[in-house]
């Protein structure tokens, strides 16, 4: 009569609950390496890419921005619009009241979401006759005009959105047309009296 002890039969060491174990964490060991090895190219794809970083901030020098001129950057793929202000158009920006204002907030990225939107909260501190912001209109994302010497300026004396009529006054607030906010005021800040950092 053949022997029923199964610590001599070969077959039953694939039924050791020890190196059964042993085995399927192995090849969930293995199974989660090759998933990662597979998922880290598309995942690190979808970072930014060293141009893009190094653009996160940018300086301005100022310098040569005369009063009454205006230059544009680029940060982030959006046009930065630069001003130094008259003294007119810093004044003609304070006379106007808040409840003139079809967006009564100041947009500024340096401020509390709810700063109201008067020329001291729109312009840079210390420094009013500066004027920095994203020269985007916030209608549908077209370039307002006014930033070049001659270009139309609009009935406020800022910028003129050609595409659907939309006006800014000095301080970059909607006035008239169809836009519903103010152009927005990026994160910056004055690192020397003629620089800024911007980002």
């Amino acid at each position: 009569m053949a022997n029923s002890d199964s610590s001599t039969d070969p077959i039953s060491h694939d039924d050791d609950p020890s190196r059964r174990d042993v085995m399927m964490v192995a090849a969930g060991a293995f199974a989660a390496i090759g998933g990662a090895a597979i998922l880290w190219p598309l995942l690190d794809q979808m970072n930014p890419d060293a141009s893009t970083l190094s653009l996160a901030t940018i300086e301005v020098d100022l310098a040569p921005v005369e009063t009454g001129q205006a230059i544009t950057v680029m940060w982030r793929g959006k046009p930065i619009f630069i001003r130094n202000r008259t003294a007119e158009e810093v004044e003609a920006a304070k006379e106007v009241k808040l409840d003139e204002l079809p967006d009564k907030l100041a947009r500024n990225a340096n401020l509390a979401d709810t700063a109201p939107a008067t020329d001291e909260n729109r312009g840079a501190a210390d420094k009013e006759a500066w004027l920095v912001m994203i020269g985007i209109c916030t209608h549908l994302g077209c370039i307002p005009q006014g930033q070049a010497v001659g270009s139309d300026k609009g009935e406020y004396g800022g910028w003129y959105c050609p595409c659907h009529g939309s006006a800014y006054d000095t301080a970059g607030r909607i006035r008239k047309g169809p836009a519903p906010e103010n152009m927005y005021i990026p994160p910056y800040a004055f690192i020397s009296d003629t620089k800024i950092k911007i980002g």
